[in-house]
C-alpha cells in the first residue's frame, strides 16, 4: 500500500480516514478538496487537475477522493489500493448534517478560507444536500469503478460499517 485512494460518499468519513492510515504508514496525505477550492469563494483552481498529476506521479500518497471526472482516470490508474467507505445513508447523514451544523455555527474556515454558512444550506451543493441527493449514483459508480477490468488489478477493500474499518485500521496498527 503505497498510493492509496479512500472514497465513498460525502460525509462518509474519507479525510479522516486517509489521514490517519497517512501518519500510520507515513505516507503523504493529500486533501482533494483543499487541492480543488484554491481561494475565497469556493473558487476552483485551475491547476487542479495539473497538482493532482504531479501527486499522482508521485511513488506514495494518500487521496480522500475518487475524483472529478478531469482526475478520476488517473487517480484510478496510479493507485495500488482503493478503500471504499460504502457505508448506508442512515450513517452518512447524521455525520454529514452533524459537520456541516458545527461548520457553519463555529463559523470555522475550510479549503482556503472559506466558510460553511447558513444561506448555503438552500444550494443544491451544499455537502449536506449534496450527500443526499447524490448518493445513488455515487454508490454505483463506485461499484462499477471497482469492478471495472480495466482497474480490476487494484486491490480494492470495501468497508460497510465503521466498525468494520475502525477494526481493519487497528488491525493496520499491530502489525
Amino acid at each position: 500500500m503505497r498510493r492509496v485512494l479512500v472514497v465513498g460518499s460525502t460525509g462518509a468519513g474519507k479525510s479522516t480516514l486517509a489521514r490517519a492510515l497517512g501518519e500510520r504508514l507515513d505516507l503523504p496525505y493529500h486533501e482533494v478538496d483543499a487541492l480543488h477550492f484554491a481561494g475565497p469563494g469556493w473558487a476552483e483552481d485551475p491547476r487542479f487537475a495539473t497538482r493532482v498529476a504531479e501527486i499522482a506521479a508521485t511513488p506514495a500518497w494518500v487521496l480522500d477522493s475518487y475524483g472529478t471526472p478531469e482526475v478520476r482516470p488517473l487517480l484510478w490508474e496510479r493507485a495500488d489500493t482503493v478503500l471504499w467507505l460504502d457505508y448506508p445513508r442512515r450513517v452518512v447523514m447524521p455525520r454529514v448534517l452533524r459537520r456541516s451544523l458545527r461548520r457553519t455555527v463555529l463559523r470555522e474556515r475550510i479549503f482556503h478560507g472559506n466558510r460553511e454558512t447558513l444561506t448555503e444550506w438552500f444550494r443544491p451543493d451544499h455537502p449536506a444536500r449534496w450527500a443526499w441527493s447524490q448518493y445513488a449514483s455515487r454508490r454505483a459508480a463506485l461499484a462499477a469503478l471497482t469492478t471495472d477490468p480495466a482497474f480490476t488489478p487494484l486491490h480494492t477493500l470495501r468497508f460497510t460499517a465503521p466498525r468494520e474499518t475502525r477494526r481493519w485500521l487497528s488491525a493496520l496498527e499491530n502489525r
